[in-house]
């Protein structure tokens, strides 16, 4: 049975308030959903002290079942300490892909965990996939908006730290009418450094990232 969110934030944007209400990205209006998530204070704190060269960092593509031992590498690989901090990641970047996986129903996912320091993917713009899920840890969030011909958005929203974003892209079967767009937040200059974790659903593992 689908699940609707509690309310609209734009036409074509809703908010979730339980994982089980992401299901609304299924519906024909839908174009993306906001989950607002508030990270633990102790936990947020230790991730914004942390030197960036300790951030974990890769692009793999893998089963769901797999993450959790696929983040715990990369973070061992990068040197970032073993705490309560990095138990926390590890586990809610493994609770947001079988969450998303089990929404897709993907045999696979293409994670993507990236530190950004630049304007990387400054320009709205609409993915060429069918889904993707977004959340920024660290930094500023991704910011979204509603586009009306090809003008950026008159109004520009950013996402909170640790709230996730659920998107359709280009390969969604149909596409609502809404307009909905969005960018990384334009940082370079500012010495922010953002960690990002972006899933997409892959039916075939052997797709190049």
């Amino acid at each position: 049975m689908l699940q609707t969110a509690q309310k609209a934030l734009l036409p074509g944007v809703y908010e979730a308030a339980t994982p089980a209400e992401l299901s609304v990205l299924t519906r024909p209006d839908c174009a993306a959903v906001v989950w607002p998530r508030c990270p633990p204070e102790a936990f947020q704190s230790w991730l914004d002290s942390l030197p960036w060269q300790r951030l974990p960092s890769a692009r793999v593509i893998l089963r769901p079942q797999e993450v959790r031992r696929a983040v715990m590498q990369m973070c061992r690989a990068c040197g970032t300490p073993e705490c309560a901090g990095r138990a926390h990641l590890i586990d809610d970047i493994a609770a947001l892909a079988d969450i998303f996986a089990r929404l897709t129903r993907a045999r696979f996912l293409r994670l993507r965990l990236d530190v950004v320091s630049t304007n990387a993917c400054r320009k709205f713009h609409v993915d060429a996939i069918s889904s993707r899920l977004v959340c920024t840890y660290r930094g500023t969030g991704t910011q979204y908006g509603l586009r009306q011909g090809s003008a950026d958005p008159a109004q520009i929203w950013t996402l909170p730290t640790g709230s996730a974003l659920l998107m359709r892209g280009t390969l969604w079967p149909a596409q609502p009418g809404a307009g909905f767009v969005h960018r990384s937040p334009p940082i370079e200059g500012t010495g922010q450094r953002r960690l990002v974790l972006v899933l997409d659903p892959v039916d075939d593992p052997d797709q190049a990232i």
